[in-house]
């Protein structure tokens, strides 16, 4: 299994659980993540170690060594060479900068996440076709290229009648940032590929992952967990906000719907592209979610979960800086990674109080940054928003 993107949230934990099921590992990674955070003024709550310890600690734990290579999807030569080398069964994609915000900046971060992640995909599409061919993609795409449609939202295509005709098509995407656009492309990209080359690729469209990985028997083993407006996914920002004491902060009326799963999970939907490959020439695309929650509802279980464990915890909505719909329709079907086996693992509340718990020994690597949390990133200008707090008395 090769994996670009091994250094990240994903990727790290990702290496261990493929391995630990018999698979050998190669992985590259550009170490942008760790520069985009510091760059934020940012750090990872959970402390991670360089990737040459966390390389010793792989080999200590598992008795086998992950090939690392430090790389940037968009040096071709490179990439070329390193996937001839190790001759991979199977690749994964999760190189590419997952932040809406960031990519809101200003018009150099657009432009450098629309570059980094179309230029990258299509970088590995290349590479794959000249050195890999047989071997099946998996790309992390995201949930946010479909937008909030008024529709139930299907998995990647659907059916449809135009006057008097019938064909099946690709769900229309609205994304809603200029990273969400770059996935957009991505996810064309690929599926071209596929056509054109007879390339097999697993698109997967990820709710919002949570959770920590922390394994209690070497810190270097850990994954990084991150809490800055650009980086924090909400679920794993709020736990971080409620562990320094801070008020977890929706944004807006809280009525926004997400699809999410928890990290394990997202290892175990991941793990199943992997071991059930799609046919050569088959582009398919699985939503991968466990459940459709609001954000304001996350908000009272992360509260909730803090409080199961002594922490006063109380919830604040601010003005949400997106230019987004409040409230919508949202329900995305995700039934093909179930009919491959998909059993969710742990409920939301039992995965909040174990993250918590592994946070509060690093409550003060959170402190010293709290002025990370809240949103400084506005998609248009600020409206007037008026909301009162949702906690109980």
């Amino acid at each position: 299994m090769f994996i670009a993107g091994v250094d990240g949230y994903l990727g790290w934990p990702l290496a261990q659980h493929l391995s630990a099921r018999g698979h050998e590992i190669a992985g590259v990674d550009a170490m942008l993540r760790r520069a985009w955070v510091a760059e934020r003024g940012s750090v990872s709550a959970v402390p991670i170690a360089s990737i040459g310890e966390r390389l010793a600690a792989f080999r200590d734990a598992s008795g086998v060594s992950l090939s690392f290579t430090h790389l940037d999807l968009r040096d071709q030569p490179k990439l070329g060479e390193t996937l001839a080398a190790f001759a991979p069964d199977a690749v994964v994609h999760l190189a590419e900068c997952p932040s809406a915000p960031y990519s809101m900046i200003d018009f150099e971060h657009a432009d450098f996440v629309q570059s980094n992640n179309v230029s990258g995909t299509l970088g590995l599409l290349f590479a794959m076709r000249e050195h890999c061919p047989d071997a099946p993609l998996v790309k992390l795409g995201t949930m946010g290229e479909y937008g909030t449609p008024d529709l139930d939202i299907p998995e990647g295509f659907f059916e449809v009648e135009f006057r008097g005709r019938r064909d099946r098509l690709p769900f229309p995407r609205q994304a809603g940032s200029w990273y969400h656009w770059s996935k957009v492309f991505d996810s064309q990209n690929v599926s071209f590929a596929c056509r054109l080359w007879g390339l097999a690729a697993t698109d997967v469209m990820q709710g919002i992952v949570y959770g920590s990985w922390c394994p209690p028997s070497d810190p270097r083993l850990s994954s990084r967990l991150d809490f800055d407006e650009a980086f924090g996914t909400s679920v794993n920002r709020f736990c971080c906000q409620a562990v320094i004491g801070h008020p977890i902060t929706p944004y807006g009326s809280g009525t926004q719907s997400r699809g999410l799963l928890s990290l394990a999970d997202s290892l175990q939907c991941l793990t199943l592209a992997l071991e059930h490959p799609p046919a050569p020439g088959e582009y398919r695309v699985f939503n991968q979610l466990r459940d459709v929650v609001s954000i304001g509802r996350l908000a009272e279980l992360v509260r909730d979960a803090a409080r199961s464990l002594g922490i006063s915890a109380r919830i604040e909505p601010v003005d949400n800086p997106r230019a987004e719909a409040e409230a919508h329709h949202y329900n995305p079907d995700s039934n093909k990674l179930r009919e491959l086996g998909f059993r969710p693992s742990a409920p939301i509340d039992v995965e909040l109080r174990r993250m918590i718990g592994d946070l509060v020994p690093h409550a003060d690597r959170v402190r010293a940054h709290a002025d990370r949390l809240p949103p400084t990133v506005r998609w248009e200008p600020a409206a007037a928003f008026t909301a009162s707090a949702t906690e109980e008395p």
